[in-house]
């Protein structure tokens, strides 16, 4: 195989922060793989919510991670590391830098690419999945039986959690934004699926029976509905807090209820728990992509030097599932 170059193309953002317009291609040092690392070329990588956070510089990587986005990638090992050879069909989850022809990635934070996926499909695996199968799985405790609600029914992270607790036997509440989108998240298996702005989603809950665990996104105003939502014993997870990072909690309310509501990120997580992760993940919901029950749904694509443009389409909140930079 030929050696890689040393220089690559990769997305920065231009005086460190900015709208989606600062994002362009540059010129920068391939990185060099630490022991333990492999390198991957990059021949897709997903777009999510964090790298805009990150690009308004309110998000920033994790020490030892690059300064640019990127947090999943689908590619061909060069470099080889660990369990993994050169040219394997892998993806993988990124402490950042997956807008890049090049990667270098722990190799125990690698999963290999499911016969029949391509490259597209597989780079928007890594992020949502580990998102919900830490949260809503481990943290959240969903079983067979069970019922979820999650909020955001049609962005990558719904769209995954629909799929993975149908996958796991539970029934699934969705939420979304208009009549349109509520119909979309039926037809990705949504049991229930409720228009946010226009019916009370905790009404509607309460009326078919409650939700045993919450995934939420919002925040602000919709916690106290998550709560009137939810079963007693039942768990409230949050992973985001695009209405609000400040809510109320009812105390008695939350006693009544037996509630537990909790929290967190994946980014910041030690590179032992997310080799944890990816093992169990690779356990547990590897086999359901293998068997089709879970898939990337892919919105648009858009090439490596158009990343101002994903931004800027994914802004508008108006896509399903995925958006994906293609490389090379």
């Amino acid at each position: 195989m030929t050696a890689p170059p040393e220089t690559m193309t990769a997305i920065v953002v231009a005086d460190g922060k900015g709208r989606a317009e600062a994002l362009h291609a540059a010129s920068i040092p391939r990185p060099v793989p630490k022991t333990g690392e492999v390198l991957i070329r990059v021949r897709a990588a997903g777009v999510n919510r964090p790298d805009i956070v990150q690009r308004l510089g309110a998000y920033p990587p994790p020490p030892g991670a690059p300064e640019t986005l990127g947090l999943e990638i689908a590619g061909e090992v060069v470099q080889a590391a660990g369990r993994w050879r050169a040219g394997e069909r892998v993806c993988a989850l990124l402490g950042g830098g997956g807008y890049a022809e090049y990667a270098a990635v722990d190799a125990r934070h690698v999963l290999p690419i499911p016969d029949g996926l391509d490259f597209v499909e597989a780079a928007g695996l890594p992020e949502t999945v580990f998102t919900v199968f830490a949260n809503v799985f481990e943290h959240g405790a969903l079983k067979a039986g069970e019922t979820l609600l999650v909020h955001g029914a049609t962005s990558g992270i719904g769209v995954a959690a629909i799929q993975m607790a149908k996958a796991a036997g539970a029934r699934v509440i969705a939420t979304a934004r208009g009549a349109g989108k509520a119909q979309q998240a039926r037809a990705l298996g949504a049991d229930i699926a409720i228009d946010a702005g226009a019916e009370d989603f905790a009404a509607v809950t309460q009326a078919a029976g409650g939700a045993d665990v919450v995934l939420d996104m919002v925040g602000g105003d919709y916690f106290a509905k998550d709560l009137d939502a939810l079963r007693t014993g039942g768990r409230i997870v949050f992973i985001a807090a695009q209405g609000g990072d400040k809510v109320t909690l009812p105390i008695f309310r939350l006693m009544q209820k037996r509630a537990v509501v909790t929290g967190s990120t994946l980014r910041p997580r030690h590179a032992d728990e997310k080799a944890r992760l990816t093992a169990e993940i690779a356990r547990v919901v590897w086999p359901w992509v293998a068997g089709g029950k879970v898939r990337t749904v892919v919105d648009r694509t858009f090439p490596l030097e158009q990343a101002a443009k994903a931004h800027a389409h994914l802004e508008t909140g108006s896509h399903v599932g995925k958006v994906v930079l293609t490389v090379g």
